[in-house]
């Protein structure tokens, strides 16, 4: 399951970073042919200025990952 965001600033990527860190499940952000571990703050600064899918497993309630990826924009 995905939802798309746009990855516009750093302090965004440390937020992500952070939600990412407290889920209770894995989340992945994709762009392109690129998938990154959204706990992997390093990483995350390559998506600044990109439109991403923040992935979860199929089994997140979606209701979840939506309240998650509005905390992140």
């Amino acid at each position: 399951m995905y939802r798309e965001i746009e990855v516009k600033s750093e302090a965004q990527v440390k937020r992500i970073n952070q939600l990412a860190c407290d889920a209770p499940y894995e989340v992945w952000l994709s762009s392109g042919d690129m998938m990154l571990d959204a706990r992997s703050l390093l990483g995350l600064f390559a998506m600044v200025g990109r439109r991403a899918h923040v992935v979860v497993e199929d089994d997140v309630a979606p209701r979840s990952l939506d309240r998650m990826v509005a905390r992140m924009g």
